[in-house]
C-alpha cells in the first residue's frame, strides 16, 4: 500500500486525497455493522438440539424489558416450526440473551462466560435509516457455508412488521436456514418473473404456489393495485410494476426460503418439488440444488436422525456484560532472548496497556518460565498512572523453561482474588513448546474464561490454537521479521468483545522498514473525522533512538514524545481530539529496523468510526484460504476502497493480496463493502498471519450499495376476502458517498494454520475459480450476448488458458451432463487477465431453436495445466419472436368519420386509448 520512502523529509508534499473534500458521507441504506474481528460461534448440536445460541441486544437499543420477552416468544414458537420443517431433526434447546451493560442490573442477570457481542449469532439492533426493519443474515461465503450473524430489530420482534414479513417465528426459521446451513432465497426482488416455454412465470418455489399477477403502483409511502399485469410484446415478460400475490388458501407445503408467510408452507423445497428454472439466488449459488438437498449435506444433518418424541421448549439465560477483566500471561523463558523477543513483547504489551485496553478495565499480569510469577494483581485502569504501573511490571529478564499451564493456573488465581473467572480474558503469549499444555485443557474449559493466544516465532507450541478455539478467543501469530510489526498488530487487535465500538482502539497505521546510512522513513497517516480521540503514535527501534518528527494537518510540529530507551520505544499522545487531515511523519535512522503504529478512537459516541473487520476461512491444502475484509461506517458499507491483505508464512515470506468487491471469484456480492480474495501461495505447513490495509480516497460521485441478499421476503401484498391489498413500498438501498472519502486503517486478521502442504516444488493443484456472474441476453431472434468476470489460472490469480461454453434446452441436462452438451464455437475467445470483464457473442441456428425455446448456457474455465473450474452458474435466454401486427393495405380507403361513443374508427380508437392512458397517469401522479 505504501512505497518505501527513504529520502529526506518533505512533510508538506501534495496528497492525492485532499482533505478539503473530506466529509463524512451521507448514508441512506439498510445494512448493519460487523463489529470487531469476528469470533467463532459457540453453537453446539447436542441430541438434535441447538445449544449455546447467543442473542445480543446491541448497545444502541434503549432499555425495554418487553424486548427480552419478545425474543423468548420468537424462539419458543420457532422451535416446533423448525422441528417439523426439518423432518423432526432439529430444535432450539437453549439460548443466552446478552444484555447491554447500560441496562439496569437485575438479580436474574448473570455474568457471561464465553458469550460476547463479537460471537453473537443474532444481533438485535436499531437500524439506519430508522424505520427499516428488514431481517437479514450476514453471509459472505459459498453455498453450504455457515453465515456470520442474523440481524433483527426491536420493532420486528415486537410484531410491528407482521404484514411486511409475516410471523416472527417463521421468519426466524427462514433466517436460521441462511445462517446455519448456507442456503439462499428462492425469490428475486430484482427479477420477479421469467419466461418458461414462451410464457411468463413468477419466480417462486415450488412452482405449485398459486396467485395473482397484479400491477402495483406506489407513490410516497403507499401502494395500490392497478389491475392485471400486461405482457410486453417485445420481451414476452410482464411490464414493470407487476408483482405476484400468492392466493390465501394453498395446498403446497414448500418453500420456507420462498415465502414463509404462506400458511400452508411448513417445509423446505426438496429435489422433487424444487423449481430449478427460477432465476433466484438458491439456484445460482447452489448449482440448482434445492434447499433441502443443501441441508442434507450439512454436518448437522449427518450427525442426527429424526426424533421419535416432541422436543422440550427452549430454555433461556439472561446475561449482562460488565467491566472488562483481563490478565496478561507472558512468556519470559530463555528462548525469549532470541531475535529480541522479550523486548518486542514488552513493546507490544505497552501499546496494549497504553491504548488498546479500555478505560475502567481491570488488568493483571503474570509471567512464566518453568514456573509462574505474579507481576501485578488486578488493577483498575482509571488514569495514565494506573497504566504506567502495569507497564513498569513488564519482565526485564528471560531465563528458564516453558510451563504454559503454570502461567494459566496462576492467572486464574489472580482473577479469582477479586472476581469469578466467568467472562474474564487471558492474553497468552509464548514462543516455546510445552509438552504438558494439554494437562490444563479441562481446567481452561471449566474456567469460563476467554483465552487469546499469540504465537511468537516458528517454534511456539502447536497446541496453542486449541486454547483460543475452545474458549472463543482470538488466535494470533507473529514471525521474527520485525519490520512486519506483527507482534504490535496482534496486541492492537485485542479490544474488548463486549465494549461499544466507540470505546474500541482503532489502528490507523502499521508500518516497518529497515534503514541504512541516515535514511528517512517518510509518510502520512489520515486521521478522518470519525476518529481522533486518544490518538497515539508509537515508534520502535532496534539499536539507537531515531530522529522523529510528526506534523499535524496545519503543518505544526508535534512535541512531547516520551522515550523509553530500555524497551526501545517512543510514543506521542495527541491531547484532546486530533485534527482531521493528513498527519505527516519523518523518522531518520541508520542500520536498524523501525516500526510505526498509529491508533485512535471514535471522535464521538454518536458518529460511528470506519472499521475494518477481517474474516478468514481456511481448510486443508489444496483448498484455498478465503480472506475477507468488511469495511463499514456504522450501518453503512464503504465502497471503492483500496484493500490489501499481507499474508506472512512461518518461513517469513510475505504475499501481498489485493482484495476486491467485484462479485466474482471469492467475492459473493458486488458493492456490499465486503472485499474478498482466495489465497493459494502456500510455501510451507504451519502458521500464517494476516494483516489488512485499507485506504479510502477515490470513489464515484454516487455509488449504489448492493442490498443485503439473505433477507426475509418483503410481502408486496396479500389477498383478503378476494380483494388485493398492498404493503407500503419496500425501503430501497440508496447510498451517497462523497467523491473523496479519505481514511486509512490497519487491522490484524489473526492467523491460520496450513496443513498437508507438500514439499517444494509445490505442484499446480489449483484450478481457475468458478465463474459465478455469467449473464446472458438475446438480441433479435438469434444473437446471444454473454458477459462474465474473468477467473484466474489459480482460482482468482493470473489468467486462464481457455473457455468451454456449452448450452442445452434442458437446465438439468446441462448441469448433469455438461461435457456432452452442445459446445459453442469459441474460436478467438482468449481469456483476459483475472477480474476483467469478458464479453462474447454467438448466433443461434434459427432452424434448431424455434420460438418459445428456453436455452441454458454455462462456462468452464481451463488453466495451463488443463485443470478445469467448476461449471459456472447457469444463464438462460428465451427465444421470443413477437407476433406481427397485420399490415394495413396501402390502397385501403379510410371509412367515414364516426365520433359516436361506440365508434371503432382506428383514429378515434387511438384517441380513446390515449385518453384512458392519460387518466391512468393522473392517478399515478396524484392528479385525481
Amino acid at each position: 500500500m505504501w512505497s518505501k520512502d527513504t529520502s529526506t523529509p518533505n512533510p508538506f508534499q501534495r496528497e492525492s486525497c485532499r482533505m478539503g473534500s473530506m466529509k463524512i458521507p451521507v448514508f441512506l441504506l439498510t445494512l448493519h455493522l460487523l463489529q470487531g474481528v469476528l469470533s467463532e460461534s459457540l453453537i453446539q448440536l447436542n441430541n438434535n438440539g441447538y445449544e449455546g445460541i447467543v442473542v445480543a441486544i446491541d448497545h444502541d437499543v434503549p432499555e425495554d424489558e418487553a424486548l427480552i420477552q419478545h425474543i423468548k416468544n420468537m424462539v419458543t414458537q420457532a422451535s416446533p416450526y423448525l422441528f417439523e420443517a426439518t423432518g423432526k431433526r432439529f430444535y432450539f434447546k437453549n439460548v443466552a440473551i446478552l444484555i447491554p451493560e447500560s441496562w439496569k442490573a437485575k438479580p436474574e442477570y448473570t455474568r457471561p462466560k464465553l458469550e460476547t457481542f463479537k460471537n453473537a449469532d443474532v444481533l438485535v439492533s436499531t437500524t439506519s435509516p430508522l424505520g427499516n426493519d428488514e431481517p437479514y443474515t450476514e453471509h459472505i461465503g459459498a453455498c453450504g457455508e455457515k453465515g456470520i450473524r442474523i440481524h433483527l430489530t426491536p420493532d420486528f420482534l415486537a410484531g410491528k412488521k407482521l404484514t411486511q414479513y409475516g410471523p416472527q417465528d417463521r421468519t426466524f426459521v427462514h433466517e436460521w436456514a441462511h445462517f446455519r446451513w448456507g442456503v439462499f432465497n428462492e425469490y428475486n426482488n430484482d427479477k420477479k418473473f421469467y419466461l418458461s416455454k414462451g410464457k411468463p412465470q413468477a419466480v417462486r418455489c415450488s412452482a405449485a404456489i398459486t396467485g395473482k399477477n397484479q400491477v402495483r403502483r406506489c407513490q410516497g409511502g403507499s401502494c395500490i393495485t392497478n389491475g392485471k399485469c400486461v405482457i410486453d410484446r417485445v420481451t414476452g415478460l410482464y411490464k414493470d410494476n407487476c408483482v405476484f400475490i400468492p392466493d390465501p388458501h394453498q395446498n403446497e407445503k414448500a418453500s420456507i426460503m420462498f415465502n414463509q408467510n404462506i400458511n400452508s408452507v411448513v417445509e423446505f423445497c426438496t429435489e422433487k418439488n424444487h423449481n430449478q428454472e427460477a432465476p433466484n439466488e438458491q439456484n445460482q449459488r447452489c448449482n440448482l440444488r434445492s434447499t433441502w438437498e443443501v441441508i442434507q449435506e450439512s454436518e448437522d444433518f449427518k450427525q442426527t436422525t429424526p426424533m421419535t418424541a416432541q422436543p422440550p421448549a427452549p430454555t433461556f439465560s439472561l446475561l449482562q456484560t460488565g467491566q472488562r477483566i483481563v490478565c496478561l500471561v507472558l512468556d519470559k523463558s530463555g528462548s525469549m532472548v532470541n531475535d529480541d523477543r522479550l523486548n518486542r513483547m514488552n513493546q507490544a504489551s505497552r501499546l496494549f496497556l497504553l491504548q488498546t485496553v479500555e478505560q475502567g478495565s481491570w488488568v493483571g499480569m503474570v509471567t512464566f518460565d518453568s514456573a509462574a510469577y505474579v507481576q501485578s494483581e488486578l488493577k483498575q485502569l482509571n488514569s495514565g498512572a494506573d497504566r504506567n504501573l502495569l507497564i513498569n511490571s513488564l519482565p526485564k529478564v528471560a531465563v528458564g523453561g516453558t510451563s504454559i499451564c503454570s502461567g494459566l493456573r496462576t492467572a486464574f488465581t489472580v482473577i479469582k482474588k477479586k472476581y469469578t473467572t466467568d467472562g474474564s480474558e487471558i492474553v497468552l503469549l509464548t514462543d516455546g513448546e510445552d509438552s504438558t499444555i494439554s494437562s490444563c485443557f479441562d481446567l481452561v474449559k471449566q474456567s469460563g474464561a476467554i483465552i487469546h493466544t499469540v504465537a511468537l516465532g516458528p517454534s511456539a507450541a502447536k497446541e496453542l490454537e486449541q486454547l483460543s478455539q475452545m474458549t472463543g478467543g482470538q488466535q494470533m501469530y507473529s514471525s521474527d521479521q520485525i519490520q512486519n510489526n506483527g507482534l504490535v498488530d496482534a496486541f492492537a487487535a485485542l479490544s474488548s468483545g463486549n465494549a461499544a465500538i466507540a470505546q474500541h482502539s482503532i489502528q490507523l497505521e502499521s508500518r516497518g522498514v529497515n534503514l541504512q546510512n541516515n535514511q528517512w522513513m517518510n509518510g502520512s497517516v489520515i486521521v478522518d473525522s470519525s476518529v481522533g480521540k486518544d490518538t497515539l503514535f508509537l515508534i520502535t527501534w532496534t539499536t539507537h533512538p531515531p530522529t522523529m518528527f510528526v506534523w499535524d494537518p496545519s503543518g505544526v510540529e508535534q512535541n512531547g514524545f516520551i522515550l523509553d530507551t530500555t524497551t526501545k520505544v517512543a510514543y506521542l499522545q495527541v491531547p484532546g481530539t486530533a485534527k482531521a487531515g493528513f498527519w505527516k511523519y519523518s523518522i531518520q535512522a541508520s542500520s536498524q529496523t523501525l516500526t510505526l503504529t498509529v491508533t485512535s478512537r471514535a471522535a464521538s459516541a454518536t458518529l460511528p468510526p470506519i472499521t475494518v473487520t477481517p474474516v478468514v476461512k481456511a481448510g486443508k491444502f489444496p483448498s484455498p484460504v478465503t480472506v475477507y475484509a468488511s469495511i463499514r461506517q456504522g450501518a453503512s458499507p464503504i465502497l471503492r476502497a483500496s484493500v490489501t491483505a499481507l499474508i506472512e508464512s512461518v518461513n517469513g515470506k510475505t504475499i501481498t493480496l489485493e482484495l476486491l468487491d467485484n462479485g466474482a471469484g471469492a467475492d459473493a456480492t458486488k458493492n456490499d463493502g465486503v472485499y474478498s480474495r482466495f489465497f493459494t501461495a502456500f510455501d510451507a505447513n504451519g502458521r500464517y498471519s494476516i494483516k489488512i490495509w485499507a485506504l479510502g480516497g477515490v470513489t464515484s460521485d454516487r455509488q449504489r450499495a448492493a442490498p443485503p441478499k439473505n433477507t426475509a421476503m418483503y410481502i408486496d401484498g396479500w389477498i383478503e376476502d378476494g380483494e388485493v391489498k398492498m404493503n407500503p413500498p419496500r425501503a430501497e438501498t440508496s447510498y451517497v458517498q462523497d467523491k473523496q472519502l479519505c481514511f486509512s486503517r490497519t487491522s490484524s486478521g489473526g492467523s491460520f494454520v496450513a496443513t498437508n502442504v507438500p514439499a517444494a516444488p509445490i505442484p499446480d493443484l489449483f484450478p481457475p475459480c468458478q465463474i459465478t456472474d455469467l449473464k446472458a441476453s438475446i438480441q433479435g431472434q438469434n444473437l446471444v450476448n454473454l458477459t462474465w468476470t474473468a477467473p484466474g489460472d489459480d482460482y482468482d490469480h493470473g489468467r486462464a488458458s481457455n473457455y468451454i461454453v456449452r448450452m442445452s434446452t434442458s437446465i438439468v441436462d446441462l448441469r448433469n451432463n455438461f461435457n456432452s452438451s452442445l459446445q459453442v464455437n469459441t474460436t478467438g475467445l482468449i481469456p483476459k487477465e483475472v477480474s476483467s470483464e469478458e464479453i462474447f457473442e454467438f448466433e443461434l441456428e434459427s432452424d434448431v431453436f424455434g420460438n418459445g425455446t428456453d436455452i441454458y448456457i454455462a462456462i468452464q474455465a481451463v488453466d495451463k495445466s488443463n485443470l478445469k473450474s467448476e461449471i459456472s452458474n447457469i444463464a438462460r435466454v428465451s427465444v421470443f419472436i413477437p407476433a406481427q401486427e397485420p399490415p394495413i393495405p396501402e390502397d385501403s380507403t379510410p371509412p367515414s368519420p364516426d365520433i359516436s361513443v361506440n365508434s371503432t374508427i382506428p383514429g378515434i380508437h387511438v384517441l380513446k386509448i390515449m385518453w384512458k392512458w392519460l387518466g391512468e397517469m393522473q392517478v399515478t401522479l396524484g392528479l385525481h
